[in-house]
């Protein structure tokens, strides 16, 4: 039974990196056992997410697992992987992950939740397999809420507990009320544009992130 939160989004490049820093340093005065883990990451050559969290969040390098499937091709993991003549599977992640010492996790996952995995498993699969409630970073800007309600539903069809979602992008409170009515979630938070992205400027603004303590049931 692995404990923690998977951060899913509604796209690829909507923010799943920094939203999963911003939690590694919203929790970590709180649990001293939370750590990051991307299980699977394309495009390695031209992204490094793991170093990014890394370096945004100031995480020790015990906080940070590094090992997982890593493919030079920036597209879709299914393809990547094709490409790369290997495969990539739910339960081979899973037990990378069980080898671990107990943690609460921050597990970041590629792309958005129905991204395939092989012919048969997509992200979804990978979120069941692993039972962590997920967040889901999200737009703030127009056309953000038929994304994320069709994540919210997406999730919900696989029985999958949301625990929230963070919006990213210049604050759009009609965005967010809709969100919030129509998706019957939480938004936790409204990172804005940090110009430029560094670890001060994120854990200036990490303390309006779950001000209310609705992760702590997962997370402290």
């Amino acid at each position: 039974m692995f404990r923690g939160l998977f951060v899913t989004g509604t796209d690829t490049g909507v923010g799943k990196t920094v939203v999963s820093a911003a939690l590694l340093v919203r929790y970590r005065p709180a649990c001293r056992t939370i750590r990051y883990w991307k299980p699977v990451q394309t495009g390695i050559e031209q992204d490094d997410d793991t170093a990014e969290v890394a370096r945004l969040s100031g995480a020790a390098d015990a906080a940070v697992l590094r090992e997982g499937i890593r493919l030079p091709e920036p597209v879709s993991p299914h393809l990547a992987a094709r490409l790369s003549a290997t495969s990539i599977e739910v339960s081979r992640l899973r037990t990378m992950l069980a080898a671990e010492p107990p943690a609460k996790w921050i597990v970041e996952g590629a792309g958005g939740v129905l991204v395939p995995l092989n012919r048969t498993e997509l992200m979804a699969d990978l979120m069941t397999g692993l039972g962590l409630p997920v967040v889901v970073a999200a737009r703030s800007s127009l056309g953000t809420i038929n994304h994320t309600l069709l994540t919210l539903e997406a999730l919900r069809t696989r029985s999958l507990r949301v625990a929230g979602v963070v919006m990213i992008g210049p604050p759009n409170e009609e965005n967010r009320r809709a969100i919030e009515e129509y998706g019957g979630v939480k938004v936790l938070g409204e990172l804005p544009p940090l110009k430029p992205l560094t670890p001060e400027s994120l854990s200036a603004w990490t303390p309006n992130l779950d001000a209310g303590g609705v992760l702590a049931e997962w997370l402290a």
